[in-house]
């Protein structure tokens, strides 16, 4: 059964055709012309006021794709038949879209060529609108066309042009890869027949379903006489034609879970016999060679098992892996790059926390250094004053000095006047005045020695005094460079507990970046699976092969 999805393609085309604005709408009756004709292909009762109906509350204006969807969904994909023939829808839809877009080109495959390409792209495309076809999906369908053309694969042609649809940073359309097979991108130099016959057998196989085709004999049920048919196997059946022309069929084969197949020895002058038994009948079949014959055997024994498993088509069961593949690297990816960009923010706080403290670090120590300069400014300036003050304690001494010296000499003069007064006054007042002189003589010198004992001790009191000073500035010089010191060491540690942060940090980055490598080397081996798997599809499971008329 043809999905949905794959339904509303060819339709997609067909709607866009119809706009010719390119407005995204279309008329009520171009609608009903295309809506008369899809009901007519899908074998669905035509109701001709339906469309009327379901937009009656409209304007009379043209139609948006959102407001026909409803109407599709509801009117007409609902109501399928399983037998339509999804061929003939295709032919219609393409007979609406091409002849807008492959007009006036000069292309090197047929208008039937193009429209295979056209019915293979949109098997492979994405289900998102506008269609476009992913890259490895367009790899996909140059391997297998190449193959049954029997080419060799030049990956470094594909990686080129991959690399200007990545600088493009875009994917193929429909129109796009009829282009780039019409005009030989791929296939220069190869027969225009042999094209015509690569894309047939891909279109076959992808399109149709068609697992396996070939000449071969059959035994009648009636007259029992062995005529040459030719066979299309398909999943859940297997029909034969006159000739590969397909324009006469003579019969079918249905497959199901009770059927089986078995190998027959060679009997009435037949060779390579086989028979496909199923509950209501038998067909007798004979294959040109042995190896033919196990092909076909393997074939049909696979469509039985997978419908026994209730699996579809491998085509389209690849088709599916493949797409999950790309959903789940796609997922991978971008956790991935979403856990880099939260390390990434994470790093950059801690680094302008980092800086933030480094820079008040920073400050602080200028501050500290200001501080301590001002301190040595001003311990300088107090010993300058200290000095200073020295030297003028130095100069009043000596000026006491000299004047002490001074006294001396007035001292020794007035003792030579005396001197000059006794010897006049000494016979009348010899002993009194001796007495007398003497004692003024030693209380003079007491007062003037008690007095310069009184001066020198409050002078040293005053220096005693400064010098306490000067050592409790020190002291608290030394305290508060002390004080300094402790901050400074603090706050050293404080920068070597950030850097071993930013190391964490850095090593967490590079646990991340050899994460994000793993999960490439992941996505590197998981391709590599992809494309040897293809490669034995294509050598040896025997689904492609390019078959001669007459064969």
């Amino acid at each position: 059964m043809i999905s949905r999805d794959e339904i509303l393609k060819p339709i997609w085309y067909a709607f866009t055709a119809l706009d010719v604005d390119r407005n995204g709408k279309v008329s009520k009756s171009q609608l009903k012309v295309l809506s008369y004709n899809l009901c007519t292909i899908l074998r669905i009762p035509h109701n001709t006021s339906a469309l009327e109906e379901h937009f009656k509350d409209d304007d009379e204006g043209p139609v948006s794709t959102q407001g026909y969807m409803p109407y599709l969904n509801m009117c007409i994909l609902n109501k399928i038949q399983a037998n339509f023939d999804f061929n003939e829808l295709n032919k219609m839809c393409w007979t609406l879209s091409a002849p807008k877009h492959i007009s006036g080109k000069h292309l090197l495959i047929s208008g039937a060529e193009a429209f295979k390409v056209w019915c293979i792209f949109n098997y492979l495309s994405e289900d998102k609108y506008p269609l476009q076809i992913v890259i490895e999906e367009l790899e996909y369908f140059l391997r297998k066309l190449l193959a049954a053309m029997g080419c060799s694969w030049n990956e470094d042609r594909f990686e080129d042009y991959k690399m200007q649809l990545s600088a493009k940073k875009k994917h193929l359309n429909a129109w796009e890869l009829i282009e780039l097979i019409g005009m030989g991108h791929f296939t220069k130099g190869i027969n225009p027949q042999t094209l015509s016959m690569g894309i047939n057998e891909v279109y076959q196989e992808l399109v149709m379903d068609v697992i396996k085709q070939g000449y071969m004999m059959k035994k009648g049920h009636k007259r029992k006489n062995w005529t040459e048919r030719w066979f299309e196997l398909h999943l859940n059946y297997m029909s034969y034609y006159v000739s590969e022309d397909l324009l006469e069929q003579k019969g079918c084969i249905s497959l199901d879970r009770n059927c089986c197949v078995e190998s027959l020895p060679d009997k009435d002058g037949k060779k390579n016999l086989f028979i496909i038994k199923c509950v209501e009948k038998s067909f007798e079949i004979s294959a040109s060679d042995k190896k033919t014959k196990q092909e076909w055997i393997q074939a049909i024994q696979d469509c039985i098992v997978r419908i026994r498993q209730g699996l579809s088509s491998p085509h389209r069961e690849s088709r599916q892996k493949r797409r999950e593949l790309r959903n789940r690297l796609k997922a991978e990816k971008e956790a991935m790059e979403n856990r880099m960009r939260q390390l990434q923010l994470a790093n950059e706080s801690k680094q302008a926390q980092l800086e933030a403290m480094t820079k008040k670090l920073q400050e602080a120590s200028v501050r500290g250094d200001l501080v301590e300069q001002r301190r040595l400014q001003t311990q300088i300036e107090l010993l300058d004053q200290y000095r200073r003050d020295l030297e003028q304690e130095k100069m009043a001494r000596m000026q006491m000095e000299e004047q002490v010296v001074e006294k001396d000499n007035e001292v020794e003069q007035y003792w030579q006047r005396m001197q000059e007064l006794e010897e006049m006054y000494r016979q009348l007042k010899k002993a009194l005045d001796d007495e007398r002189q003497a004692k003024e003589d030693e209380e003079a010198l007491s007062k003037l020695q008690a007095r310069l004992l009184q001066e020198e001790a409050s002078k040293r009191l005053e220096l005693e005094q400064i010098h306490l000073q000067q050592q409790e500035i020190l002291t608290q010089s030394q305290k508060e460079k002390q004080e300094l010191e402790r901050e400074r060491a603090e706050k050293e540690r404080a920068l070597q507990a950030a850097q071993e942060q930013l190391e964490i940090l850095r090593r967490q980055r590079e646990g991340a970046q050899e994460e994000y490598k793993v999960v490439t080397k992941k996505l590197e081996r998981a391709t590599n699976k992809t494309k040897t798997w293809k490669h034995k599809v294509f050598n040896h499971e025997g689904l492609l092969q390019i078959i001669q008329p007459g064969m």
